[in-house]
């Protein structure tokens, strides 16, 4: 897609809603200069103040417009006018491989390897960068056209150059060090690693209560 210093809504063709959180509404686009299909999220200011996320969103897109990884869902541009904050992001065609795993019941271990080596090499590479995502989950991580796994949603990220102390994330996935309200680093998504490896191989949804939305 190609760059520029401002965008608007104007400059896309909007399709069909794919997608709500708790701040606002994704929806399928198309650029309009060169075809290209994209995710816009727009985000609702007044929701923003309502619970003081300015700061969180601010950081979201100073930490995901410096990552470019194939593994980890590109955030091409932002923009604003007077009532949201829109994002312009890669768009994965297949959607959250939550709805893949909760329609499977579990996957083989040739498909979970591929899903736990994907995200381990994206999380290493977030790592090296001193990214820590703190949030990743079935519903957080995404799939391509081709299948390929993407992480999304920085919301909860933040630099790992000190050790951080705030309690975040989805408490199904959350580090003992966290729960216990101790200093984290970027082993918290190491620990989730884990977690996943376990839920994608041995959580059978007609076996165990459903998958719900677990943020805190």
């Amino acid at each position: 897609m190609a760059t520029r210093e401002e965008w608007s809504m104007s400059d896309f063709e909007i399709g069909k809603y794919i997608g709500e959180g708790k701040f606002g509404k994704v929806y399928l686009a198309r650029e309009k200069q060169s075809g290209y299909v994209v995710a816009l999220k727009v985000i609702f200011k007044v929701k923003l103040e309502k619970y003081r996320f300015h700061p969180h969103l601010r950081r979201e897109i100073e930490i995901q417009r410096d990552l470019d990884h194939p593994n980890v869902l590109r955030l091409f541009a932002w923009f604003h006018d007077e009532e949201k904050v829109v994002l312009v992001l890669e768009y994965a065609a297949r959607g959250e491989l939550y709805k893949v795993l909760r329609a499977a019941g579990r996957f083989d271990e040739r498909t979970a390897a591929t899903y736990v080596a994907s995200l381990a090499g994206a999380l290493a590479y977030c790592h090296k960068k001193g990214i820590i995502h703190r949030d990743i989950k079935p519903e957080n991580l995404l799939l391509d056209l081709e299948g390929r796994l993407k992480i999304a949603d920085f919301g909860w990220a933040a630099r790992s150059n000190a050790k951080r102390h705030t309690l975040c994330g989805t408490i199904d996935y959350l580090a003992p060090e966290m729960v216990e309200k101790k200093a984290h680093d970027h082993a918290v998504d190491n620990w989730t690693l884990g977690i996943l490896c376990y839920e994608f191989l041995y959580v059978i949804g007609t076996e165990v209560p459903p998958l719900t939305e677990r943020r805190l």
